[in-house]
């Protein structure tokens, strides 16, 4: 069970970088449209950079939780199987 607790933990500390970053390129992407309305090219171009690097930042963190989410659902199903045992 410990082992299942963690990978838990490690889930919801990767959910909030998911979270904090989905937050950052919202904040990024807002200020990208008050660029182009204000025509500041030089600092809309290195904005886009920006945003284009946390998008892949953005990609691996997710990648990851996705494998969390795998290795908790197997966890579970190693539990489960225990525990069925133990009942019989």
């Amino acid at each position: 069970m410990k082992v299942f607790n963690e990978l838990i933990m490690d889930q919801m500390k990767t959910m909030d970088q998911l979270l904090d970053l989905q937050s950052e390129i919202e904040r990024c992407q807002d200020l990208e449209q008050e660029l182009i309305k204000l025509q500041e090219e030089a600092k809309l171009d290195s904005l886009k950079n920006e945003i284009k690097l946390m998008k892949k930042e953005l990609d691996t963190i997710h990648k990851t939780f996705e494998e969390q989410t795998d290795n908790v659902i197997r966890q579970y199903q190693k539990l489960k199987i225990l525990a069925e045992g133990a009942l019989t």
